[in-house]
């Protein structure tokens, strides 16, 4: 279905009602004696049935067919795909950063496509978070995915793609972001080559950041949110696979199980625009904490120390005075992963494309390279907008720890610490 004829509703964390048949929703009543048109329905739990209020989500589902006809899952190789607890290569101290990993050669969809880069923590312990590079040039056809391990952040970085969930269809392009439910089975299409990234989030759900002093105006406003309508299909066989465990199994289906007709509730995939976040900095002087630039956190339990904040560095404008403008130099307790859609990161002059991933773990010193310092240090300090970039960042608590593959790749840049090489004493 093309893009401009998919529709929505609106709202983040709001609970929704659908259905694409006329009175397939029950009314009054969950799960009535005798469903409208014969449905059947299956509730969706995102949280533990006793979760506080404001943390729990759940969705009804009324399908054509339970989703409990399946027969056993059967172990399918791993690929590429790693989980935690990410111990088959030893982390380094060093910043590490990667060019863009190749489009594929042969026929590869989005699970086939699939290749870790990082990941910290444990799905099994419910916390953590994994990177991944999806790359593919072919739809899943006959074929639909679910994670139990976690909830999943793609961001398109060439190519759209299309999702069709349980709950209904979202189309994706680069400059947007979707995020499928743990549990929440989908399918990708693509029209050509396509390439991305995907955050794995092990941890609690990703929300809406607190604003604090901000005020309830800034940042994502949770209107800009989108949630599918219900969409359904009838087709034929179906190969169900599942990442359990870190492992990936599957099972065939006598019918595609993309069957909702009808659902109400909170537990649901969407997608947001980046281009509708309000960017917030500093109008006097200094560069701000990039904190204030949080899409969407993951929380870790502990106040303000995130499993996972999504970060995004969108064109934006610069007016403070006195100010070396970028990035500054920087150790930091939070481990950083950063990801390039387009454009040109402010604080990397070169070597950091679109398609690359750059990694700052606990206390790496880094920040902005020669070129980028010594160009800021002497320009004139007149309002500029930084424009036709859009970078992104998941920072976390916790280090990110390569995989064999990432470390091993061809695409890792070798000589990456040189763009710190010659900076010289000027005192």
């Amino acid at each position: 279905m093309a893009a401009d004829r998919i529709t929505y509703q609106s709202g983040f964390g709001n609970t929704f009602s659908t259905e694409a048949l006329k009175n397939a929703l029950p009314v009054g009543r969950n799960s009535p004696q005798r469903p409208p048109r014969g449905l059947y329905p299956e509730v969706l739990s995102g949280a533990a049935f006793t979760a506080p209020r404001a943390e729990n989500r759940s969705s009804w589902l009324y399908k054509l067919r339970p989703s409990a006809m399946h027969g056993p899952y059967q172990r399918m190789k791993d690929g590429l795909l790693r989980s935690g607890p990410f111990n088959e290569a030893e982390t380094p101290p060093n910043r590490l950063r990667w060019d863009p990993l190749p489009l594929p050669s042969r026929p590869t969809d989005f699970v086939d496509g699939l290749a870790t880069i990082a990941g910290s923590g444990d799905p099994a312990m419910q916390t953590g978070v994994a990177v991944h590079v999806y790359r593919a040039n072919r739809s899943m056809k006959h074929r639909v995915f679910w994670n139990a391990d976690g909830e999943l952040m793609l961001v398109p970085q060439q190519g759209a793609l299309s999702l069709f969930t349980e709950l209904g269809r979202l189309a994706l392009a680069p400059g947007e972001i979707a995020v499928v439910p743990r549990g929440i089975k989908f399918r990708v299409d693509v029209e050509g080559p396509t390439r991305g990234y995907v955050c794995e989030n092990y941890g609690m759900r990703f929300r809406l950041p607190e604003l604090g002093p901000v005020g309830s105006q800034g940042l994502a406003q949770a209107r800009d949110f989108l949630a599918p309508v219900a969409a359904f299909e009838e087709q034929g066989k179906c190969e169900a696979v599942a990442k359990f465990l870190g492992g990936l199994w599957a099972t065939t289906l006598a019918h595609s199980p993309l069957d909702v007709v009808a659902w109400h509730g909170n537990y649901v995939p969407y997608k947001y625009d980046l281009a509708r976040f309000m960017t917030i900095g500093p109008i006097s002087f200094d560069h701000a904490d990039p904190s204030l630039f949080t899409v969407l956190t993951s929380p870790s339990g502990e106040p303000g120390v995130a499993n996972c904040d999504f970060v995004i560095f969108p064109p934006r404008w610069q007016v403070t005075e006195d100010t070396f403008r970028p990035p500054w130099f920087h150790r930091n307790l939070m481990s950083e992963l950063m990801g390039l859609v387009h454009g040109v990161y402010d604080a990397k002059a070169e070597g950091f494309t679109p398609g690359g991933i750059s990694i700052h773990n606990c206390m790496s010193a880094h920040g902005p390279d020669l070129a980028t310092y010594e160009k800021a240090s002497a320009a004139e300090l007149k309002p500029h907008k930084i424009q036709d970039t859009l970078a992104f960042m998941w920072e976390s608590r916790y280090v990110w720890r390569p995989t064999r593959f990432a470390l091993g790749a061809r695409e890792l840049q070798r000589d990456y610490d040189k763009v710190w090489n010659d900076f010289r004493r000027n005192a």
